[in-house]
């Protein structure tokens, strides 16, 4: 029911513990796992997404892990209205037992996502944007493997291709968690990685959003490769494998040489 070919998908032995804890579930370089970075302010957020104000908190954060709250962006069910709440990356379906399903759910493959139990429904019913301006993938070298990252453009901020869904917990709280969709590579992250998360085109995000919208073949028509003529990637620092490290730092642009002597400042 996983999707074990999708961006950056690690599970971790220990994920129902983890989640709970509000812990990610991945540390460090063997624990290789999907990381993204959102470093506006909410309030450039909601005037970029034309959302209704949020009162939700929200800091830059430069090495967004699996598990943590993240900000998702949803039309209202009866107005055409964009709001945006916070989620937990890593999406349990609302007929799990338990959550410890969410940390191999942190992708959906688009190609296949209309098939999977987890992410039927959603694909059908449950979608929404996810805020980024910029994401990690790795590259195996001889040695090691290299973080790079990811941009449109000179690092504007875009949209992945969400799902979502509630679940509710032992205590009878919903919790809700989303997925980033992945799609094959363009000609700028296959340099790197064999998948990439689906990033929509600002002129999608109405049609993708819109709840009336139930027609899946329509709705799939939309989750393409990002033009690669519109995005570049570059080296940063192995810093990025740690998830405590999270500030402006993790996503400099270095030298490959100096990227890895920089793995444990």
């Amino acid at each position: 029911m996983t999707d074990r070919s999708a961006w950056c998908f690690e599970r971790s032995a220990h994920g129902v513990s983890r989640m709970a804890q509000n812990r990610p579930a991945c540390h460090n370089l063997v624990s290789m796992c999907g990381r993204y970075r959102l470093s506006r302010r909410k309030q450039i957020i909601v005037e970029h997404f034309d959302t209704s104000p949020w009162d939700g908190e929200w800091s830059p954060r430069y090495n967004i892990a699996p598990t943590q709250p993240i900000p998702v962006i949803r039309q209202h069910p009866a107005e055409p209205v964009r709001q945006m709440s916070s989620m937990r990356w890593g999406l349990v379906p609302h007929w799990a037992k338990d959550a410890s399903i969410a940390t191999g759910t942190i992708n959906a493959k688009s190609e296949t996502a209309a098939a999977k139990p987890a992410f039927r429904d959603p694909l059908k019913l449950r979608r929404c944007l996810i805020p980024a301006d910029g994401f990690y993938e790795w590259k195996r070298t001889i040695a090691s493997k290299q973080p790079y990252c990811f941009e449109v453009r000179e690092g504007e901020l875009f949209a992945f291709a969400g799902l979502w869904d509630g679940w509710k917990n032992a205590n009878g709280h919903w919790v809700k968690t989303c997925s980033i969709l992945t799609t094959t590579p363009n000609a700028v992250t296959s340099a790197v990685h064999d998948r990439m998360p689906v990033i929509l085109h600002p002129e999608s995000y109405a049609l993708w959003l819109d709840p009336g919208m139930q027609d899946v073949g329509v709705i799939s028509e939309l989750l393409k490769p990002y033009d690669a003529r519109l995005m570049r990637f570059y080296p940063v620092s192995t810093r990025i494998n740690h998830v405590a490290n999270d500030d402006a730092e993790c996503s400099r642009p270095v030298e490959i040489g100096e990227a890895q002597s920089r793995l444990f400042v």
